[in-house]
């Protein structure tokens, strides 16, 4: 089985400029990543963007969906910022079929030190490997379908919108 990687940015992979205080985009942190995790998966990674998921454009959106749908893998995981990434799995839950597709992020960069990155990429991974068609936002250890997860922005934490189905 293979798993296609979209990286996108987001906290993932911001790193911290020491001199101004701000965080910026470098280079992705998924290979270090990989291997730091003991990856025996077999992915095939691809940089659609390094962006803040709060700058990302609808331009941005279309570039993610268009990518889902012509990749030949079945199962891909996208890394994304948190802060919009129920409205990209939105996206793609209305536009993209026969494909698993399991968003993940970080509330810390990677490059912190004390992130929770390494434990999602790697839920997302096993995640994707297990869970039938669909789009899906994996965070913290919990799975969620696109259509019912949210962000709590008092909490910071992905929740149900509705539970049990309501």
């Amino acid at each position: 089985m293979s798993i296609r990687i979209f990286i996108t940015g987001g906290t993932f992979d911001k790193e911290y400029n020491e001199i101004d205080g701000k965080l910026y985009f470098k280079d992705t942190h998924l290979h270090e990543m990989l291997t730091l995790g003991r990856c025996k998966a077999n992915v095939a990674m691809r940089t659609l963007m390094m962006v803040d998921s709060l700058e990302m454009t609808d331009a941005d959106l279309e570039i993610i969906t268009k990518q889902c749908l012509k990749t030949p893998e079945e199962r891909i995981v996208i890394t994304h910022g948190t802060d919009t990434m129920e409205v990209t799995a939105r996206v793609l839950g209305e536009k993209v079929k026969g494909k698993t597709i399991v968003l993940t992020g970080a509330m810390i960069p990677y490059k912190f030190g004390s992130s929770d990155g390494l434990f999602n990429l790697g839920s997302a991974l096993a995640f994707v490997q297990t869970l039938p068609h669909g789009v899906y936002i994996a965070m913290n250890g919990r799975c969620f379908p696109c259509d019912n997860v949210r962000k709590n922005r008092r909490t910071g934490e992905f929740e149900e919108l509705h539970k049990g189905g309501d």
